[in-house]
């Protein structure tokens, strides 16, 4: 799920912008291509951070294109 949020923002804010700000996540890891490749936090924290952070940077925009993916993955609380 971390992977496809990633993925999602590099299409709205361009792969550079998107994987570093995914990078500032503490506990996260991610290839240059945006998939995650280690989690050393718990999972919904650093979900709760990655979107923080894409919000701070462009809003309303990345929230409800986050949302939709949380339509996928009804278990998950966000």
């Amino acid at each position: 799920m971390l992977t496809e949020i990633i993925k999602k923002q590099i299409v709205i804010l361009g792969p550079q912008i998107a994987v570093l700000k995914a990078r500032n996540i503490s506990g996260l890891k991610v290839e240059d291509d945006g998939t995650v490749i280690d989690v050393k936090e718990p999972e919904q924290v650093v979900l709760q951070k990655l979107i923080d952070e894409y919000v701070a940077l462009s809003g309303e925009i990345v929230r409800n294109a986050v949302n939709s993916i949380f339509e996928k993955y009804p278990s998950i609380k966000h």
